[in-house]
């Protein structure tokens, strides 16, 4: 095996190194699916008719966007929707029975609908998950008793109960609309991404591996406060992780294997076949004790424990899992980690830890955000390999090999740092959106110009209320889906950047 090894790591590409490269290329990572509760308003006063095609316009948008829905159907209640005080019940009763995979509720009213049941269903469900509230627009051509609908109105008094009863709630950005028009399906495919927001936070397991850098007390945080949001942290030192890596041999077939999906992954010409074998060793223990510790996501240790006494950089092992969608976060910033899996989660796609880095000649709006790095690939339209310029000048360059370098490529962008607040005891933050620009960069590591409306103003924020300098992007516009799932369902106080 270790002949095999040194041959590729010459630098020739070989023919199964291609095929590797295909096969990585090939995979895509799935998209979650979500189920969602539908909550259908029916008032007796109005067409009844309305609630029932109210129903299946709304049940066809579901399976449009590949959502899957708990709803009751017209033989457990009249059309399907609610009114009175027992179907308001059966209903309740069928959400509490799927609990485990409604992750929002959406309630609609194709009439005025009847604000005493929508609140009791929701109050007696106890689903504690965000909630849309939709009311259909009246046609001016048909604004008879037949077919009035006075939606318009019946979401304020749905809207003002909900208040009174203290559920909170999300609304549509047209106060009516028809379910299949596409101010709705984008409303609809925006709560959906709150929906992961808020239960993927509520129920994250965080793996810290080692301790934070001395000198970074920028990225200190309370495990408390992220435990009583519901978030936890499960800690393992870094010489458990490197003494696991030392029992292993070279030849082992996991080690192998590894090793392999890392040249998948990246190339690694001009890489050394001793600090490759390391780095595999190191990504396998990783792999493994995440799934001992029942963890996806995590923040790794690195300046410069790893480089000093190990050999490496775990750049390249980072980028993968951020890559496969399991952020990861250098330096031990749990709460970078938190912040790189909300934008994920709401876009289903990688997000990286950036540093708010330089500026970008004399315009306002323009910065340079910068990693050494462990940049996802999927940020770049091509990436290599290569060694950690800034520590090698400390550790040797030789010790620094495993960083995921290139320019970031031109994209719609979204932002986002969350922190620990320990004087307030609570979770605190800001998002927002821009772009990643093709403006000219020649630098290391992995780095991208960024473009923000009013970024002084956001600059000034982070520097008045002591923000870290790291923010998690990812390259989707998901800004208001993880503010809404912030501040609205997990009671964050969360910047929305404008």
């Amino acid at each position: 095996m270790r002949v095999q090894l040194e041959s590729n790591a010459g630098g020739k590409l070989t023919a199964k190194r291609a095929e590797r490269a295909a096969r990585q290329a090939s995979r895509n990572t799935p998209v979650e699916r979500v189920t969602l509760g539908l909550l259908v308003g029916n008032r007796g006063f109005f067409p009844g008719h309305l609630a029932k095609t109210g129903r299946d316009d709304m049940l066809r948008v579901f399976a449009d966007e590949g959502i899957d829905a708990i709803a009751l159907g017209p033989d457990d209640s009249a059309h399907g929707a609610v009114e009175s005080r027992d179907e308001a019940k059966a209903c309740a009763a069928l959400f509490r029975q799927h609990a485990g995979k409604i992750a929002g509720v959406v309630v609609t009213l194709p009439n005025f609908g009847d604000e005493r049941a929508v609140a009791e269903t929701l109050r007696m469900a106890g689903l504690n998950v965000p909630v849309l509230i939709h009311a259909a627009a009246d046609d001016p051509a048909k604004m008879g008793i037949d077919f009035r609908r006075d939606a318009f109105c019946g979401k304020m008094s749905v809207c003002n109960v909900l208040s009174q009863y203290g559920i909170p709630y999300s609304l549509t950005t047209v106060h009516t609309q028809q379910p299949d028009s596409e101010t709705f399906r984008s409303d609809l495919r925006r709560f959906v991404a709150t929906c992961r927001v808020a239960r993927g936070l509520r129920t994250a397991r965080i793996g810290a591996i080692g301790a934070r850098p001395a000198a970074f007390k920028t990225v200190r945080y309370s495990e408390k406060i992220l435990e009583a949001t519901g978030i936890a942290v499960e800690p393992i030192d870094l010489s458990e992780i490197l003494g696991r890596v030392n029992r292993l041999a070279d030849s082992e077939p996991h080690v192998e294997r590894k090793l392999d999906e890392m040249q998948e992954y990246v190339e690694t010409e001009g890489i050394p076949i001793d600090a490759l074998i390391k780095m595999a060793k190191l990504g396998f223990v990783i792999d493994q004790w995440m799934k001992e510790a029942d963890v996806t996501v995590s923040a790794v240790q690195c300046w410069t424990s790893l480089e000093e006494f190990f050999g490496v950089v775990p750049c390249t092992l980072m980028s993968m899992m951020s890559n496969a969608n399991m952020p990861s976060a250098c330096e031990v910033d749990v709460c970078g980690t938190i912040s790189m899996y909300a934008l994920t989660l709401a876009s289903q796609s990688p997000s990286a830890l950036l540093d708010w880095n330089n500026n970008y000649g004399e315009d306002p709006n323009k910065a340079v955000c910068f990693h050494c790095s462990n940049l996802p690939k999927d940020f770049f339209d091509q990436a290599k390999m290569d060694y950690q310029a800034i520590i090698a000048g400390t550790v040797g360059r030789e010790n620094t090999y495993g960083t995921v370098t290139g320019k970031v490529r031109p994209s719609p962008m979204s932002f986002a740092r969350f922190s620990t607040d320990d004087r307030t005891g609570k979770m605190r933050g800001y998002v927002g959106e821009g772009r990643f620009t093709d403006d000219p960069l020649t630098t290391f590591g992995g780095a991208g110009v960024v473009e923000i409306p009013n970024l002084q103003v956001l600059l000034r924020h982070i520097c008045t209320n002591g923000f870290e300098h790291h923010v998690a992007g990812t390259m989707a516009n998901v800004a208001d889906a993880v503010h809404e799932a912030t501040t609205r369902y997990l009671g964050w106080d969360v910047h929305r950047h404008a």
